[in-house]
């Protein structure tokens, strides 16, 4: 087996942080809560995957997963260097998930995986994951070749619109910047007993 004496350790946020903002193709974490981090390593001790589990992104968007906040996380971010072993995500994702279950208890995990970028949630279904329905898409900001989420024209800080907001909404208005409508997203479900 080539992942043979791979490990997966918990790791801090600075840890990951480079490593999914180079690897992950949203290339950044900004704005992303990371209660549980965790790195997979090979066998020369490098570290060749990343992710983090964290709050849901979106408010009350528990509540369509349990009664108790408490009891939902998402894993918000998930990346291995292109070259890993087949299987190392699901590998990785099941090693996660264990010592999730140490951490943080039992629970809902929720993840997603984004049409927009042509996932199909290939790895959660290989991880035993259980496929909800599908979320219909968002409509996001795209500006200098990045997309940005609805709500970051709204970001304020004691009251005031934070300055990259003001950036963002001003090019919207100046037509620097633009709405598109993205495809949407495949929801999954892993329940930790």
């Amino acid at each position: 087996m080539a992942l043979q004496n791979w490990t997966v350790r918990k790791v801090n946020r600075d840890e990951v942080r480079d490593f999914i903002e180079t690897n992950h193709y949203s290339g950044n974490i900004n704005g992303c809560i990371a209660d549980y981090c965790y790195a997979l390593f090979d066998v020369e001790n490098s570290m060749v995957g990343a992710m983090f589990y964290g709050r849901m992104a979106m408010a009350n968007q528990w509540k369509r997963f349990s009664d108790e906040p408490k009891n939902v996380i998402e894993l918000r971010r998930l990346c291995c260097i292109d070259d890993t072993p087949r299987n190392a995500e699901s590998f990785f994702i099941g090693r996660s998930l264990r010592l999730l279950r140490k951490d943080w208890g039992k629970g809902i995990v929720v993840s997603c995986a984004d049409k927009e970028y042509g996932h199909g949630g290939t790895i959660y279904k290989a991880s035993n994951f259980k496929q909800l329905k599908d979320i219909a898409g968002a409509k996001v900001i795209m500006y200098e070749g990045r997309r940005y989420h609805d709500k970051t024209i709204r970001t304020k800080y004691k009251g005031v619109l934070k300055p990259f907001a003001l950036k963002i909404k001003n090019a919207l208005d100046e037509g620097t910047a633009f709405y598109k409508n993205t495809a949407g997203k495949c929801t999954f479900v892993y329940d930790i007993k």
